[in-house]
């Protein structure tokens, strides 16, 4: 039985619209790393991200000590940075208009750590009738642990991680979103699961935990037609639209 969605045309475009986006992200980060990597070089050192570009790039042209040469290598960097960014700016207005138009993707959205991504990626891409329930889906997208046996005792281990890479890796990351809540006082996401979960295991292994009920919530959600409920007591893993 398929696993994806057979698409029609206009899916298979805004397939590829995500797919160029992640691309081209990709390309920009690596273009920033070098970037910092070069001016490190010379005692200049920037934080990650593209909100540090522009001041580094100044700090750059400002520094006579760096060689005329390297100078214009990195400004050419930055160009193609400035360039990167402005074509991703031109697809996320793309994505917005996408995201608005495709109703399961706005229902999914309204779930804690699904962000516009990971909703219209499992729209377009997941065929929740492929599936018996969420945890076939969580089994399908790698998200169970693996079961070891030795002398008559039952051990679960790492996750199996022997499905959809990318779509496993979007729901590890909107799940360590959810778990960075907990830093954040008064955050709606913080539930006393996620809580006792953190008070026994480390960040990333929850992540990993709660990636898997959500990808039982997507199951739900899309099999059902449901938007996202708050659990009335607090616990996301203890609603029927959540677990299945």
């Amino acid at each position: 039985m398929r696993r994806v969605l057979a698409k029609t045309e206009d899916q298979q475009a805004e397939a590829m619209v995500m797919k160029v986006r992640r691309t081209l992200v990709d390309q920009r980060t690596r273009l920033i790393n070098a970037l910092r990597g070069h001016a490190a070089e010379f005692g200049l050192i920037a934080g990650k991200g593209t909100s540090n570009v522009t001041p580094l790039l100044a700090a750059i042209a400002a520094e006579t000590t760096i060689p005329a040469v390297a100078r214009d290598m990195m400004a050419l960097l930055g160009q193609q940075i400035d360039q990167l960014n402005g074509q991703i700016s031109a697809l996320e207005t793309r994505f917005a208009a996408m995201r608005e138009a495709n109703a399961l993707s706005q229902l999914l959205a309204t779930a804690p750590g699904i962000g516009p991504i990971i909703a219209l990626t499992f729209a377009i891409e997941v065929d929740p009738a492929a599936f018996q329930s969420g945890r076939h889906l969580a089994a399908w997208l790698g998200l169970t642990p693996r079961e070891h046996s030795t002398g008559g005792k039952q051990r679960m281990g790492g996750i199996s991680r022997a499905g959809n890479e990318r779509l496993r890796a979007l729901l590890v990351n909107g799940a360590m979103s959810v778990t960075n809540a907990v830093e954040r006082r008064g955050s709606r996401l913080v539930t006393p699961w996620l809580l006792a979960m953190l008070a026994r295991r480390p960040k990333k292994v929850v992540a990993v935990a709660l990636a898997n009920k959500m990808a039982r919530m997507i199951w739900a959600m899309l099999t059902r037609g449901e938007a996202w409920r708050s659990p009335t007591a607090g616990v996301l893993a203890h609603r029927p639209l959540v677990v299945s």
